[in-house]
């Protein structure tokens, strides 16, 4: 990796370490610590996921018109207000208004820091500068989960705001980090900011008439609709209901996630690397139909305790392979559909679809896991084989740079390499 490379990897790592002091704990924050109930920290999860949604529309358009670096720095900056803020808020309003800065702020800083991603990597590196940058978010999650969990106590408000703290200081190094660094000028580059007074709605339009990114997208919305949308909601209430796992169960099936994460990041790249991207996609449709059919056995099964509980495990295990195999190939694949002048509103777009995902994913799931347990295991394995077949329908319509890059880049080699014939003698 470059010098710039490296800066942007760093903070991204630092951000979420940042990000995983507080997010497990924000719900019982809000309503036990400083007393507010059930109901308004429900209102504030809503308000950390709407804002999102009412930001990121305007994300793309701004990161194209005037750079990912001072979008980055601006959005970490009112993350870290809104950390700090939340760490001292201590009724509704207040609360209610934390949320809504820190939501817009961690929202905005996701299509920024792939755009970022994008400039300083080329085709042949960005796999695997898409790759760290997933396997290094995971690491920090960990980490700051593991530690804060360490330090929090729900008798203590204090430790709560030393945990907030933390994570808006964190932000602000992100934001000093990202401010040191010196993207590329190169040709390529300079005409990543589109020229002219292109009005935003004709970057929509540009994107919804662009036939492979409306099917990235949609795929984009049934992989994070079937995996990330279940995690804390859906699965979670099938497996305390129907498989009786006990809540701290809960944080060895994630553990286990991150742990196979981190594990099999890299030992997959090879592997991502050599095929072509629809195909990978495809199989991580194979991949979580499994996981939710293991998931199946361990409510609905009749075997023992002991294995209810492996088979949980093993499902947010199986989870964590298929989604180390997308980190190098779904946002590259986004990148690598973009126009130079969209970049910012193609990771913004796709960014848009994954935050919709999330907030429809546990509307939906949540009430099926935890009361129609047959038809949710079933609904989530078609789910789940409706990835491998959007994908493969996707790789129909992509050119071969798109779908499989490192052959293309070889393809070109041997083409500019190619001898060329003696003459005939005369």
């Amino acid at each position: 990796m470059g010098a710039a490379m490296r800066r942007i990897q760093a903070g991204n790592a630092l951000s979420a370490f940042g990000l995983g002091f507080t997010v497990p704990y924000l719900y019982v924050y809000v309503a036990q610590v400083r007393d507010l109930g059930a109901t308004t920290a429900g209102v504030v999860l809503a308000v950390f996921a709407m804002a999102a949604l009412v930001v990121l529309p305007f994300t793309g358009r701004v990161i194209d018109r005037r750079g990912p670096l001072p979008v980055l720095v601006g959005a970490a900056v009112l993350a870290s207000a809104g950390a700090l803020s939340m760490g001292f808020a201590s009724s509704v309003p207040a609360a209610v208004a934390s949320a809504a800065l820190l939501g817009a702020g961690t929202a905005v800083m996701q299509p920024a820091l792939a755009t970022m991603i994008v400039w300083c990597s080329g085709p042949a590196t960005r796999t695997r500068a898409f790759a760290m940058q997933f396997f290094l978010q995971n690491l920090g999650l960990g980490i700051g989960g593991l530690i804060g969990g360490q330090i929090v106590d729900k008798n203590r408000p204090a430790t709560f705001t030393l945990l907030f703290s933390i994570e808006a200081v964190m932000f602000l190094v992100l934001a000093g980090i990202a401010a040191s660094v010196k993207m590329p000028g190169s040709a390529v580059l300079s005409d990543a900011r589109p020229k002219g007074e292109q009005s935003a709605a004709g970057g929509i339009r540009t994107i919804l008439g662009h036939r492979a990114m409306v099917q990235l997208c949609v795929l984009g919305f049934v992989l994070f609709f079937a995996c990330y949308g279940q995690f804390e909601s859906g699965l979670a209430a099938y497996g305390t209901e129907a498989a009786g796992i006990q809540p701290s169960t809960l944080g060895i099936a994630l553990a286990a996630n991150t742990a196979v994460i981190v594990v099999a990041q890299f030992r997959v790249l090879k592997f991502v690397e050599r095929r072509r991207r629809s195909r990978v996609i495809a199989s991580v449709g194979l991949i979580w139909a499994v996981a939710w059919i293991v998931a199946g056995y361990a409510g609905l099964g009749h075997g023992s305790q002991a294995m209810a509980t492996a088979a949980f495990v093993s499902t947010y295990a199986l989870f964590g392979l298929g989604e180390a195999m997308l980190s190098p190939t779904v946002a590259p694949l986004v990148a690598d559909l973009a126009p130079e002048s969209m970049v910012g509103q193609y990771n913004s777009a796709f960014a848009l679809v994954k935050q919709l995902a999330l907030a429809v994913g546990p509307a939906v799931g949540g009430p099926m896991g935890a009361a129609l347990h047959g038809p949710y295991i079933v609904t989530f394995v078609l789910f789940s084989l409706g990835i491998t077949f959007l994908a493969l329908r996707l790789g129909k319509g992509l050119t071969l740079a798109q779908d499989h890059p490192m052959l293309a880049a070889k393809s070109r080699v041997v083409a500019v390499h190619k001898p060329e014939q003696e003459p005939a003698n005369a």
